[in-house]
């Protein structure tokens, strides 16, 4: 604050009204106030707590983020006014809403290796390690489940889909540097703990370790990308419609021997000339894929071309699709700038958005499903970052990692999930997005 040597502050004052869209009791006095132009986030979230604690004795302070004209202030409020060339001749409409940051860590998850992948897409969290086992997790520190049957490091992990429109029983997905994907049936056991589960189908044909999975979100198939620069697409079912998983209630902490089915690939799209780091899959007849030949490419599943190549400058370690219109293409690689397109501006291929609070490789990458502004990363600098379109600062910094993060994924609408080289899975809770 701008002070005199009497200590009286001198610091400009702006007539502000604090407006939300949030419900009550986030709902401040929509009354004209003025208040020093000098004040920060910190500042003005001081401000909207007292607003709030005079008309509710109850209240307990907590953390905002503010928005003039659509825009985050990201610094004082004079200079934001003053970077935007906004004047005050009237009084200024300041909108608040809950500050994106978790506002609480889970107990760290424990694993035997590296945590190398997570999918948060359900009511469970699963993960792939080195070790070569995928774990399923009901909440922090309980695993209910184990997939047992990879010969090496489980590289991608994903839900392919429920079984009988039941989220609690699942199809799931997994690659690994074995150069297979395996296909699992996760059935949901009252009190399961460590149940170790077989595979009920095997799928062989890549050459190369398999680098990532997705699901294609109607029917049954999954894609899968790997180091020998193919993208192949696979049936979850064998071809006489076989199922060779008993559905009989399994004893706690047993293992029953089951037959499995292999599958071959029904169709190769090729075109990457390294590395295929990434798929999604966000719609039924197209695939997105990301590789180290510094590519982005969108597929047309019934045709097997590539409808859109777009040149990154970067080797492409991380892809996602989501944001406004599901439209939107993230990714990250081998810098620290997170960079998201817009395929359907013409006549170019800049980057719309690049974030650069990162200090080291991206590894992931991932929308948030409800909200067309929200995105994560994550990074080899131990951190995993909350985004949102409208401002380039980072709305929080997750640094709860103590070595490299690998993977990351919303979960539960309200939380992050995240593993890395510290073997740890961590669970951060209780983030408001808007």
């Amino acid at each position: 604050m701008d002070m005199d040597r009497d200590g009286e502050d001198t610091s400009i004052k702006v007539q502000v009204k604090f407006i939300t869209k949030l419900k009550p009791p986030y709902k401040a006095p929509l009354t004209a106030i003025a208040i020093p132009s000098n004040l920060t986030r910190m500042g003005l979230s001081a401000v909207v707590n007292n607003l709030l604690e005079s008309v509710n004795d109850d209240w307990k302070h907590e953390p905002f983020d503010f928005l003039i004209r659509g825009e985050f202030v990201r610094m004082s409020l004079g200079d934001f006014l003053e970077a935007k060339k906004i004047t005050l001749e009237q009084n200024l409409e300041i909108e608040y809403i809950r500050a994106v940051a978790p506002r609480k860590e889970e107990d760290p998850s424990l694993h035997d290796d590296w945590v190398s992948a997570v999918d948060g897409s359900s009511r469970f969290i699963l993960t792939g390690c080195y070790d070569g086992l995928g774990r399923v997790w009901e909440s922090a520190g309980v695993c209910t489940h184990v997939l047992e049957g990879h010969n090496d490091a489980i590289t991608s992990v994903g839900i392919v889909k429920a079984i009988e429109d039941d989220d609690t029983n699942l199809v799931v997905a997994t690659g690994s540097k074995d150069k297979t994907v395996k296909l699992w049936k996760v059935y949901a056991e009252p009190h399961a703990e460590n149940m170790k589960i077989a595979a009920f189908r095997t799928l062989r044909g890549h050459t190369a370790s398999v680098q990532s999975v997705a699901a294609q979100p109607t029917t049954d198939m999954v894609c899968s990308g790997s180091w020998d620069c193919r993208i192949n697409l696979w049936q979850t079912e064998s071809n006489e419609g076989e199922d060779t998983v008993s559905t009989k209630k399994r004893k706690k902490g047993s293992k029953e021997e089951e037959t499995q089915s292999e599958g071959e690939a029904v169709s190769t799209l090729v075109g990457h000339t390294q590395c295929v780091s990434s798929v999604v899959w966000p719609e039924h007849g197209t695939i997105y894929s990301g590789s180290w030949d510094h590519s982005i490419r969108r597929w047309d599943v019934e045709t097997g071309k590539d409808t859109l190549n777009m040149f990154s400058g970067k080797v492409i370690n991380c892809i996602d699709v989501g944001g406004e219109s599901s439209a939107l293409i993230a990714a990250g690689g081998s810098d620290p700038i997170l960079r998201i397109w817009d395929p359907r501006k013409p006549g170019t291929l800049a980057p719309s958005f690049q974030f650069s609070s990162h200090t080291s490789w991206i590894t992931a990458c991932k929308w948030h499903s409800s909200s067309w502004f929200h995105l994560l990363s994550s990074s080899y600098d131990g951190k995993v970052m909350l985004w949102d379109l409208r401002t380039a600062w980072p709305l929080a910094v997750i640094d709860s990692h103590e070595d490299k993060v690998l993977c990351a994924d919303w979960w539960n609408g309200d939380s992050v999930a995240s593993g890395g080289a510290d073997s740890k899975l961590r669970i951060s809770s209780q983030i408001c997005i808007s």
